[in-house]
């Protein structure tokens, strides 16, 4: 029985491009929307009441304003992570599980990179105050507003995460 992490079931080598050119062109049309839309400073706006709301504001850093004021080194080491992992994928193809997550990493880390670049800020414009009641009640502030870039990088990072836990699993039974 095939398994999640079985090489015999590879996408073509155009896949891991188009999920992440699909990714990126979300998250940049998300924030051309909240650039265009939002105000800087104004009150968060509900989007899914409780779970998550509009409000615009800009990193120069990493997530909880690390290394703020870095925003081109970042950008130029987020390209290359991106980058990387694509071209790695294309030369190297991997299963469609692997596929799929090293892509949606990839694209975050390009799309934040783009901001960088651009702008030398990233957009973001996701505030979760459930997340933040989880934050605060562990004296850690409120949880950083992110943008699909995140999404992507942090959801592709758990379900690695997840992976490889379940493989060792697997192995030891």
């Amino acid at each position: 029985m095939p398994t999640l992490l079985d090489r015999k079931r590879a996408f073509p080598f155009w896949v891991p491009l188009l999920i992440a050119a699909l990714l990126i062109a979300a998250d940049q049309a998300l924030k051309a929307w909240a650039l265009a839309t939002l105000t800087y400073g104004a009150s968060p706006l509900p989007f899914l009441p409780g779970l998550l709301e509009w409000q615009l504001t800009f990193n120069t850093g990493a997530a909880w304003s690390l290394f703020a004021g870095s925003a081109v080194p970042l950008a130029v080491a987020r390209l290359l992570v991106g980058m990387g992992l694509l071209v790695y994928l294309v030369v190297r193809p991997q299963t469609r599980f692997l596929t799929v997550v090293l892509s949606m990493i990839a694209a975050g880390a390009i799309g934040n990179s783009i901001d960088g670049l651009a702008q030398g800020r990233v957009t973001d414009m996701f505030h979760s105050p459930l997340l933040s009641a989880v934050t605060q009640a562990l004296s850690a502030g409120n949880f950083p507003i992110f943008n699909i870039a995140d999404m992507c990088v942090v959801l592709g990072t758990l379900l690695l995460l997840i992976a490889s836990f379940v493989g060792d699993r697997k192995g030891k039974a």
